[in-house]
Order: C-alpha cells, then structure tokens, then sequence
C-alpha cells in the first residue's frame, strides 16, 4: 500500500474488519432464518400430510375413496400416488418423483423435497396402498428471505460506512501528535528552529512527543556548545594570528630594497616570537581538536588499569617539567573506560600543575579511594594557588585567571580533564593544596584492582 497515508490505511482496514465481521454476522443470520423458515414449512407440511392420510375417506362419483383433505386444503397440491406409479389428485398434481415413489413402495419412511421445477416444497408420507403426496409453494417463504437479504445489505453497507467514518475520525485524531511531530521535523530541518513541541496527553503519543522534545533539547544544547566553542577559538586564535601576521610583515618589509634593516637581535626576537605563536597556535588547534573528540558521545567499555595511565602519563610529563619533580604515590584502581581519554586528562592535570610549580618545585601526586567507594586522583602544586573567585570558573573553556594571562596555555586544558571525567561517571574539584598551592582532584567511579 505505498503511496497510500496512515490514516487512509487505518479508514481502509477499520471498514475492512467491519465489513468482514458484518458478513460474517449476515450470512449467519440468513442461513439460520432460512433454515427456520425451511423447517417450519416441513414440519408443517409433514403434520398436515399425516393428518390428511389419516383422517377420513370420502368417496367421490368415478374415483376410489380419497382423504377429505383433497377438497379442504385449497392452499396446497394433494394427490394419493400408487406403488406403480399411478396418481389420483382433485385437481392440479404436486410433482412426484423417485422419492415419492419409494414412498408408495413402502422403501422410505417418509420423504421431503424441494422441486425447482415448480418451485414448491414437496412432502410425501404413507397411506393406504401407497403414498400421500402433499407440495407448498415457495413463493412467499422466498419472497420473506429475499427481503432478508436487502435488509442485511442495507444493515451491512451502513455499518461499513459508518466504520469507515468511525476509522477517519480516530485515525485524525489519534495521528495528531504524529502531524505535530512531522511538522516539528520539516520546521527543524528548514529553519533550525528548535523551540519544543507542546504536550497533551498522557499516553505512548504524548511520551513520543516528550522523547522528541528532549532530542529537541540536546540538539539545542550541542549547538551552543558549538556555537560557544567556535567564539571562544575565534577569540583565542585572534590574538597569535594578528601577532604572527605583524612579525611577518616587519621581517617582509625589512626585506625590500632600500629598506631600513634590521639588527641581528631583533631578527632573533622577532623569529623566537614567531616560533612561540607557532607553537601556541599548535597547542590550541591541538586542544580543540581533543575538546570536540570529547565533545561527541563514545560507549566506553575497556577494562582501564588507572595506574598504568597515570604512570604514563607521568613519564610524558616528566620530559617537559624542567626542575620540577613528582612525589607520587598510587594505589590500584580498575574502570571502565577510554585510557587515551584518561591519559590525556591525566597529562593535563600534570601539565597544569608543573606550569605553577616554581623551578626545584614539587608536584604531590596521589591516588587512592575515597569514602562514597570511588577513587580519587589529586595533584597538588606547590605555586601561589587559585583564588577562591576563579575556583568555580578553571575547569570552563577558554577561562584564564588575571595570573594565567601572560602564560603560555590555551585555557582549554581543564575543560578537557572535566569533559573525560563527567564521560566516565566521576567529577572534578579545585581547592588549596595542604602545600600551599592549588589541589585538583578528578573522583572516578571503578573497583580496586
């Protein structure tokens, strides 16, 4: 039925569960009034050939004693048939045939037949040396079942139609919802509009519509978060960019004939500032890309060994510490989860850490369980600290404290280290370090390895 909509299907199927149970319904009822009509009749008939075979003889100038019946059943054919097959009748004969002959014979006792020819109802019963044979017309009994049949037609197609009115109507007010839904999708998909669908009802529609507007929600949610990120690194990447660009132009004007030239020193400072922006610029595109890969929801699944990722982890972070040194201490830790995503966070929380801590510091590294059954991994630096203002706002994309401004970062660090967090189940805390510095704990549901 393709090309056929939901609601003409549903008219088409409510008229055809109707119109099959009102047949049904219908031929029962003709049959069995038939059948009643029909038996009544024999009965009838048969009770009156009885009667009549049995009742007195009268005796007639020409003819042989006969039932009196033969002159007072004007309504019916009579006739007394020999076991040879010879007939005597008052007037016009019923039909006689095989079985009213077995009759006669004395072979049946007793026989009831429709003849088509004469279209009668035709009875035969035993008499006196032979058989009574007694015929009703079926005119009338026809004619009453034949009025039957239209009033069942009538009683039928009305009830189909009204089926199929019936069906209309529920399948236009139950698709509803569903049209609102459809509308919802091609007004989505036109104009981006995400404004949720209003609800009525409580029942499997109005959850469809309920579940809808939830995906609604996420959607809406995605795409400021898009939106936000594409601001935030157009705002990060203005600064490097419009840097970059006047240092290349100074070297390129210094190039020109005639120019003024530049000093050995500048040159140098101008390439060492280019080469930091470089690697600024390199350090930011890398982070957006690990914010957007955590951006999207990923099944994690992977039995994750946490010590292994943080040792690591520290051995990357090692390498670029400098002076700075690590006092770790770990305890065996199991979840499941996405090691390359924890590795990452880990390095970031190290790196962040490592970048407060003044040369010759120490960076307190430590994981173990807590009381509420999950682990908890700190990293305590031993710089100035976070300011109790900025503490709610670190872990946001793109924030930097008044401090951290002249520092080489992107911002989006701890943003990453939060998003592994929350797609494992745990969370993420700032506060002061007994040391003196910033503490950050990243908590991590999973069971002792």
């Amino acid at each position: 039925m393709q090309g056929v909509s939901l609601r003409n299907r549903v008219t088409l199927l409510a008229a055809l569960c109707v119109a099959g149970a009102v047949a049904l319904v219908s031929l029962g009822a003709f049959y069995t009034v038939r059948d009643s009509l029909y038996e009544q009749l024999d009965d009838n008939l048969t009770r009156r050939a009885a009667e009549a075979a049995a009742g007195p003889l009268i005796s007639a100038p020409g003819m042989q004693s006969v039932p009196l019946a033969f002159y007072s059943a004007a309504n019916l054919q009579i006739s007394l048939l020999a076991p040879n097959g010879s007939d005597i009748a008052p007037g016009k004969r019923p039909p006689t045939g095989v079985l009213e002959l077995a009759v006669a014979q004395d072979k049946l006792p007793r026989s009831v037949r429709t003849d088509e020819g004469s279209n009668s109802r035709v009875v035969a019963v035993p008499a006196d040396n032979g058989a009574l044979v007694m015929s009703q017309s079926l005119v009338s009994t026809k004619a009453t079942l034949a009025q039957l049949s239209l009033v069942l037609v009538v009683i039928s197609g009305a009830g189909i139609l009204l089926a199929a009115a019936a069906g209309t109507a529920v399948a236009s007010a139950g698709l509803r919802p569903v049209q609102r839904l459809t509308a919802a999708t091609e007004r989505v998909a036109l104009t981006g509009d995400l404004r949720p669908i209003p609800v009525s009802g409580d029942d499997e529609l109005a959850r469809l519509t309920i579940s809808f507007n939830g995906m609604l929600g996420a959607l809406a949610e995605s795409q400021e978060r898009q939106r936000r990120l594409v601001a935030d690194a157009g705002h990060e990447l203005r600064t490097p960019l419009t840097s970059l660009r006047t240092n290349l132009e100074l070297l390129m004007a210094a190039a020109q004939p005639g120019a003024p030239t530049l000093s050995e020193e500048d040159r140098e400072e101008m390439f060492a500032d280019v080469r930091g922006q470089i690697t600024e610029l390199s350090a930011l595109v890398g982070d957006l890309v690990e914010l957007a890969r955590e951006d999207a929801p990923q099944a994690v699944h992977e039995p994750v060994e946490l010590v292994d990722v943080v040792e690591r982890a520290l051995s990357r972070a090692r390498r670029r510490a400098g002076s700075v040194e690590f006092d770790v201490r770990l305890q065996p830790w199991t979840l499941p989860g996405d090691a390359t995503a924890l590795e990452r966070a880990v390095l970031n929380l190290l790196d962040n850490a490592a970048k407060w801590s003044q040369d010759g510091g120490r960076v307190r590294v430590e994981l173990h369980p807590d009381e509420q059954g999950s682990a908890a991994l700190e990293v305590a630096d031993s710089g100035p600290g976070i300011a109790e203002g900025d503490r709610p706002h670190v872990f946001e994309r793109f924030y930097r404290s008044s401090h951290a401004r002249t520092l080489p970062g992107s911002g989006l660090g701890l943003s990453i280290v939060k998003q592994v967090a929350e797609r494992h189940g745990g969370s993420v805390w700032a506060g002061p370090a007994p040391e003196g510095g910033a503490l950050l704990r990243m908590m991590l549901p999973g069971g002792l390895g």
